[in-house]
Protein backbone atom coordinates (compact mmCIF):
# COMPACT_ATOMS: atom_id res chain seq x y z
CA UNK A 1 0.00 0.00 0.00
CA UNK A 2 1.20 3.49 -0.88
CA UNK A 3 -0.15 6.74 0.55
CA UNK A 4 0.83 10.44 0.62
CA UNK A 5 -0.18 13.19 3.05
CA UNK A 6 0.60 16.92 2.94
CA UNK A 7 1.84 18.75 6.07
CA UNK A 8 2.04 22.58 6.24
CA UNK A 9 5.39 22.33 8.05
CA UNK A 10 9.08 22.71 7.33
CA UNK A 11 10.69 19.53 6.05
CA UNK A 12 13.60 19.76 8.49
CA UNK A 13 11.24 20.00 11.47
CA UNK A 14 9.21 17.04 10.22
CA UNK A 15 12.34 14.93 9.73
CA UNK A 16 13.50 15.69 13.28
CA UNK A 17 10.14 14.64 14.69
CA UNK A 18 10.18 11.36 12.75
CA UNK A 19 13.72 10.65 13.97
CA UNK A 20 12.53 10.57 17.61
CA UNK A 21 10.67 7.26 18.08
CA UNK A 22 8.79 8.22 21.24
CA UNK A 23 7.77 11.58 19.82
CA UNK A 24 6.53 9.99 16.60
CA UNK A 25 4.70 7.26 18.54
CA UNK A 26 2.74 9.88 20.49
CA UNK A 27 1.22 10.98 17.18
CA UNK A 28 -0.23 7.54 16.38
CA UNK A 29 -4.00 7.78 17.02
CA UNK A 30 -5.36 5.22 19.47
CA UNK A 31 -1.90 4.32 20.87
CA UNK A 32 -1.41 4.53 24.64
CA UNK A 33 2.27 4.33 25.52
CA UNK A 34 3.62 2.59 28.59
CA UNK A 35 4.85 5.16 31.15
CA UNK A 36 8.11 3.31 31.78
CA UNK A 37 8.84 2.24 28.21
CA UNK A 38 12.08 2.68 26.28
CA UNK A 39 12.08 6.01 24.37
CA UNK A 40 14.00 4.37 21.50
CA UNK A 41 11.60 1.41 21.33
CA UNK A 42 8.18 2.62 22.56
CA UNK A 43 5.58 0.07 23.61
CA UNK A 44 1.93 0.22 24.56
CA UNK A 45 -1.64 -0.63 23.54
CA UNK A 46 -3.08 0.25 20.12
CA UNK A 47 -6.82 0.39 19.56
CA UNK A 48 -7.59 0.01 15.85
CA UNK A 49 -11.05 0.64 14.44
CA UNK A 50 -12.06 -1.32 11.33
CA UNK A 51 -15.57 -0.81 10.01
CA UNK A 52 -17.91 -0.89 13.00
CA UNK A 53 -15.57 -2.99 15.17
CA UNK A 54 -12.44 -2.28 17.21
CA UNK A 55 -9.34 -4.40 17.69
CA UNK A 56 -6.80 -3.90 20.48
CA UNK A 57 -3.17 -4.89 20.05
CA UNK A 58 -0.38 -4.80 22.56
CA UNK A 59 3.20 -4.48 21.29
CA UNK A 60 5.97 -2.09 20.33
CA UNK A 61 7.69 -0.39 17.43
CA UNK A 62 11.12 0.72 16.28
CA UNK A 63 12.19 3.55 13.97
CA UNK A 64 15.39 3.29 11.92
CA UNK A 65 16.83 5.84 9.48
CA UNK A 66 16.88 4.51 5.94
CA UNK A 67 17.99 6.60 2.97
CA UNK A 68 16.09 9.89 2.90
CA UNK A 69 13.43 8.59 5.25
CA UNK A 70 12.77 6.13 8.05
CA UNK A 71 11.80 2.50 8.34
CA UNK A 72 9.14 1.62 10.91
CA UNK A 73 8.63 -1.91 12.19
CA UNK A 74 5.76 -2.67 14.55
CA UNK A 75 4.61 -5.95 16.08
CA UNK A 76 1.60 -6.65 18.27
CA UNK A 77 -0.66 -9.33 19.69
CA UNK A 78 -4.37 -9.18 20.24
CA UNK A 79 -5.29 -8.22 23.80
CA UNK A 80 -8.25 -10.64 23.60
CA UNK A 81 -7.42 -13.56 21.40
CA UNK A 82 -4.53 -15.32 19.73
CA UNK A 83 -4.16 -13.08 16.68
CA UNK A 84 -1.07 -11.05 15.81
CA UNK A 85 0.00 -8.40 13.32
CA UNK A 86 3.29 -7.17 11.86
CA UNK A 87 3.75 -3.83 10.08
CA UNK A 88 6.66 -2.89 7.82
CA UNK A 89 6.43 0.75 6.78
CA UNK A 90 8.71 3.33 5.14
CA UNK A 91 8.18 7.06 5.60
CA UNK A 92 9.98 9.54 3.33
CA UNK A 93 9.49 13.31 3.83
CA UNK A 94 10.02 15.58 0.83
CA UNK A 95 9.35 19.22 0.13
CA UNK A 96 6.12 20.00 -1.68
CA UNK A 97 6.23 21.29 -5.24
CA UNK A 98 5.05 24.78 -4.26
CA UNK A 99 7.42 24.91 -1.27
CA UNK A 100 4.55 25.55 1.16
CA UNK A 101 5.11 22.44 3.26
CA UNK A 102 6.15 18.80 3.36
CA UNK A 103 4.73 15.67 1.77
CA UNK A 104 4.99 12.36 3.63
CA UNK A 105 5.20 9.37 1.32
CA UNK A 106 4.19 6.09 2.99
CA UNK A 107 4.76 2.61 1.61
CA UNK A 108 4.48 -0.75 3.31
CA UNK A 109 2.62 -3.95 4.01
CA UNK A 110 0.84 -5.68 6.90
CA UNK A 111 0.84 -9.35 7.82
CA UNK A 112 -1.92 -10.26 10.25
CA UNK A 113 -3.68 -13.30 11.65
CA UNK A 114 -6.72 -13.60 13.82
CA UNK A 115 -9.83 -11.46 13.90
CA UNK A 116 -8.46 -8.99 11.36
CA UNK A 117 -8.78 -11.65 8.68
CA UNK A 118 -12.56 -11.51 9.09
CA UNK A 119 -12.73 -8.10 7.42
CA UNK A 120 -12.73 -7.40 3.70
CA UNK A 121 -9.47 -6.16 2.09
CA UNK A 122 -11.15 -2.85 1.24
CA UNK A 123 -12.07 -2.31 4.90
CA UNK A 124 -8.54 -3.09 6.05
CA UNK A 125 -7.05 -0.70 3.48
CA UNK A 126 -9.49 2.11 4.39
CA UNK A 127 -8.63 1.68 8.08
CA UNK A 128 -4.91 1.86 7.28
CA UNK A 129 -5.22 5.03 5.18
CA UNK A 130 -7.38 6.69 7.83
CA UNK A 131 -4.77 5.81 10.45
CA UNK A 132 -1.97 7.40 8.37
CA UNK A 133 -4.02 10.57 7.74
CA UNK A 134 -4.69 11.06 11.43
CA UNK A 135 -1.04 10.35 12.22
CA UNK A 136 0.12 13.04 9.79
CA UNK A 137 -2.36 15.55 11.24
CA UNK A 138 -1.14 14.87 14.79
CA UNK A 139 2.49 15.11 13.62
CA UNK A 140 1.82 18.55 12.09
CA UNK A 141 0.36 19.76 15.40
CA UNK A 142 3.37 18.40 17.27
CA UNK A 143 5.81 20.19 14.96
CA UNK A 144 3.91 23.49 15.21
CA UNK A 145 3.81 23.27 19.01
CA UNK A 146 7.54 22.58 19.17
CA UNK A 147 8.28 25.58 16.92
CA UNK A 148 6.15 27.84 19.13
CA UNK A 149 7.90 26.64 22.28
CA UNK A 150 11.31 27.23 20.71
CA UNK A 151 10.31 30.79 19.75
CA UNK A 152 9.14 31.51 23.32
CA UNK A 153 12.41 30.22 24.76
CA UNK A 154 14.43 32.34 22.35
CA UNK A 155 12.43 35.43 23.28
CA UNK A 156 12.86 34.70 26.99
CA UNK A 157 16.63 34.36 26.60
CA UNK A 158 16.81 37.74 24.88
CA UNK A 159 14.96 39.60 27.69
CA UNK A 160 16.99 41.34 30.42
CA UNK A 161 16.96 39.63 33.81
CA UNK A 162 14.40 40.82 36.33
CA UNK A 163 16.07 42.73 39.17
CA UNK A 164 15.86 41.00 42.51
CA UNK A 165 17.99 39.26 45.07
CA UNK A 166 21.51 40.60 45.40
CA UNK A 167 22.75 43.48 43.31
CA UNK A 168 25.93 43.71 41.31
CA UNK A 169 28.71 41.21 42.10
CA UNK A 170 30.91 43.99 43.51
CA UNK A 171 28.12 45.63 45.54
CA UNK A 172 27.01 44.73 49.03
CA UNK A 173 23.56 46.30 48.95
CA UNK A 174 20.47 44.34 48.00
CA UNK A 175 18.68 45.39 44.82
CA UNK A 176 14.95 45.77 45.55
CA UNK A 177 12.57 46.49 42.65
CA UNK A 178 10.70 49.79 42.95
CA UNK A 179 13.16 51.44 45.38
CA UNK A 180 15.54 53.95 43.75
CA UNK A 181 19.24 53.64 44.57
CA UNK A 182 20.87 56.14 46.94
CA UNK A 183 22.08 59.38 45.33
CA UNK A 184 25.59 59.38 44.00
CA UNK A 185 27.88 61.22 46.40
CA UNK A 186 30.12 62.24 43.54
CA UNK A 187 27.29 63.98 41.72
CA UNK A 188 27.77 67.72 41.35
CA UNK A 189 25.32 69.96 43.28
CA UNK A 190 22.73 71.87 41.35
CA UNK A 191 23.57 75.38 40.19
CA UNK A 192 22.18 77.87 42.75
CA UNK A 193 22.22 81.66 42.59
CA UNK A 194 24.11 82.36 45.83
CA UNK A 195 25.24 85.98 46.28
CA UNK A 196 28.97 86.32 46.94
CA UNK A 197 29.95 87.27 50.50
CA UNK A 198 31.12 90.82 51.14
CA UNK A 199 34.82 91.51 51.29
CA UNK A 200 34.55 94.20 54.01
CA UNK A 201 34.94 92.55 57.43
CA UNK A 202 33.40 95.54 59.23
CA UNK A 203 30.13 95.37 57.37
CA UNK A 204 27.53 93.21 59.05
CA UNK A 205 23.87 92.75 58.63
CA UNK A 206 21.84 95.65 59.94
CA UNK A 207 20.11 94.91 63.25
CA UNK A 208 16.41 95.73 63.42
CA UNK A 209 15.49 98.99 65.14
CA UNK A 210 14.05 98.71 68.71
CA UNK A 211 10.71 100.19 67.69
CA UNK A 212 10.40 97.85 64.77
CA UNK A 213 11.38 94.90 66.92
CA UNK A 214 8.78 95.84 69.56
CA UNK A 215 6.09 96.31 66.95
CA UNK A 216 6.94 92.99 65.35
CA UNK A 217 6.75 91.17 68.68
CA UNK A 218 3.48 92.94 69.47
CA UNK A 219 1.96 91.90 66.14
CA UNK A 220 3.14 88.36 66.55
CA UNK A 221 1.03 88.05 69.69
CA UNK A 222 0.90 88.46 73.41
CA UNK A 223 2.52 86.12 75.85
CA UNK A 224 0.77 83.01 77.07
CA UNK A 225 0.22 84.57 80.52
CA UNK A 226 -1.49 87.63 79.01
CA UNK A 227 -3.67 85.46 76.83
CA UNK A 228 -4.69 83.28 79.78
CA UNK A 229 -5.58 86.18 82.15
CA UNK A 230 -6.93 88.82 79.77
CA UNK A 231 -10.74 89.08 79.99
CA UNK A 232 -12.66 88.61 76.77
CA UNK A 233 -14.02 91.66 75.02
CA UNK A 234 -16.82 92.53 72.69
CA UNK A 235 -19.70 90.18 72.17
CA UNK A 236 -17.91 87.41 74.09
CA UNK A 237 -17.47 89.56 77.30
CA UNK A 238 -19.29 88.28 80.42
CA UNK A 239 -22.54 90.02 81.42
CA UNK A 240 -22.24 92.22 84.59
CA UNK A 241 -24.46 91.71 87.64
CA UNK A 242 -27.94 93.33 87.54
CA UNK A 243 -28.18 96.89 88.99
CA UNK A 244 -24.53 97.74 88.37
CA UNK A 245 -24.52 98.28 84.68
CA UNK A 246 -26.36 101.58 84.09
CA UNK A 247 -25.09 103.72 87.06
CA UNK A 248 -21.35 103.73 86.35
CA UNK A 249 -21.89 104.05 82.62
CA UNK A 250 -24.34 106.95 83.01
CA UNK A 251 -22.05 108.71 85.52
CA UNK A 252 -19.11 108.57 83.16
CA UNK A 253 -21.19 109.88 80.30
CA UNK A 254 -22.16 113.22 81.99
CA UNK A 255 -19.20 113.68 84.39
CA UNK A 256 -16.67 114.45 81.66
CA UNK A 257 -18.69 117.27 79.99
CA UNK A 258 -19.55 118.79 83.40
CA UNK A 259 -15.92 118.89 84.44
CA UNK A 260 -14.96 120.56 81.18
CA UNK A 261 -17.68 123.19 81.65
CA UNK A 262 -16.55 123.92 85.22
CA UNK A 263 -12.95 124.43 84.11
CA UNK A 264 -14.03 126.79 81.35
CA UNK A 265 -16.19 128.83 83.78
CA UNK A 266 -13.32 129.19 86.24
CA UNK A 267 -11.03 130.50 83.50
CA UNK A 268 -13.60 133.12 82.41
CA UNK A 269 -14.14 134.32 85.98
CA UNK A 270 -10.41 134.62 86.60
CA UNK A 271 -9.90 136.75 83.49
CA UNK A 272 -12.80 139.07 84.49
CA UNK A 273 -11.31 139.68 87.93
CA UNK A 274 -7.95 140.55 86.41
CA UNK A 275 -9.51 143.14 84.15
CA UNK A 276 -11.28 144.88 87.04
CA UNK A 277 -8.03 145.28 88.95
Amino acid sequence: MEHEVFLPCDIAAVARALGEPERAARCVPGLRLDPEGDPLAPSGRLRLRIGSSSLTYRGGLTVTPRGEGYAVEAQGHEARGTGSATLLLTVVPRASDDGAGTVLAFGGAVEAKGRIEEFEPEQREAAGRRLLDRFAEALADEVALAAESAADEAAAEGEPPVPGGIGEPDGNERAIPGIPPPPDSAAEPADLDIPPPTLDPGVEEEAPEPEADFARRTMIGRSAEEVDHAPPRGRYAPEPAPGRTSVPVATLRWAAPAAAAAVATAIVVARALRRRR
